[in-house]
């Protein structure tokens, strides 16, 4: 486990994408304070600024001395027939939250994971607004710490060990506020039959995972569309930690690098 001694002794890949993390939360921050940022939309109609791309190549950059293949939303569409043989490789979203980018709500997120054998092994999750960095590996631990700019002002006295998270008294779900549906509302109602009275939190992007692995709520349900890369590195986090990540029938493991990188529905909830 992470320690005040051992804060620095990360593996390689860890290192490297706190690294390309912060780095790209630097960039994307210099845009996002600026005045005017341009908006594209893409083939699917959602949203890209050049922030997406900006922090796309930085990330790419620092990733590309491990040698592992590189899987991002705003890459090259890599053909199935290739990464169908990858075992590891980097699962990359440079900014999970672009609306809420533009919003300016501050509720956006740097996603990098590492995926072996079709599963999230490493992730880091950084919030570069909020200046709040989650990070975790298999081994190794699933932690959180705030006040975070670069690797030199990570605080190690105030790193939150995730597996010891604690909970509100009160059941809390966390459910979007753009994609609340009949099917979440049906869970929702059927967590009140089981628990009293419950509660609701909406948070944007990756961060409605991070929460349920840091105490502040219990469970997300997603029954909504949602992309690997999307996931990825929250997945780890939460996982690591000790909590549930599966598929809507509350069995099915969540895989990766799957043919269409559509995700399930899926549940993440404390154990």
């Amino acid at each position: 486990m992470v320690t005040k001694k051992n804060i620095t002794e990360l593996s390689k890949e860890l290192e490297l994408a706190i690294n390309a993390a912060l780095k790209a939360g630097l960039v994307i921050m210099e845009i996002y304070e600026a005045e005017d940022f341009e908006i594209e939309l893409k083939g699917d109609s959602s949203p890209l600024t050049k922030a997406d791309i900006a922090a796309h190549e930085i990330i790419k950059l620092y990733l590309s001395s491990a040698s592992i293949p590189l899987l991002s939303e705003e890459g090259t569409d890599t053909p199935y027939e290739k990464r169908k043989n990858w075992k590891r490789f980097w699962m990359v979203d440079p900014i999970d939250g672009t609306k809420e980018f533009i919003k300016r709500n501050d509720e956006f997120t740097v996603n990098i994971a590492l995926i072996e054998n079709q599963t999230p092994i490493l992730g880091v999750v950084y919030a570069p607004a909020l200046k709040v960095l989650y990070f975790a590996e298999q081994g190794f631990g699933s932690f959180k710490v705030e006040g975070v700019k670069s690797k030199e002002n990570i605080d190690k006295n105030k790193l939150i060990d995730l597996s010891k998270s604690t909970y509100p008294d009160i059941y809390t779900l966390v459910v979007s506020k753009s994609h609340m549906n009949a099917d979440t509302q049906k869970y929702v109602d059927n967590k009140e039959i089981v628990h009293g009275t419950v509660a609701t939190a909406s948070f944007g992007s990756s961060l409605k995972i991070c929460k349920v692995a840091d105490g502040s709520a219990h469970c997300y349900p997603r029954f909504g569309p949602t992309m690997e890369w999307d996931t990825a590195a929250a997945h780890a986090i939460a996982s690591i930690a000790g909590n549930k990540v599966v598929q809507f029938d509350e069995v099915s493991q969540i895989i990766y690098n799957k043919k269409k990188l559509l995700n399930p529905y899926f549940i993440i909830e404390k154990v």
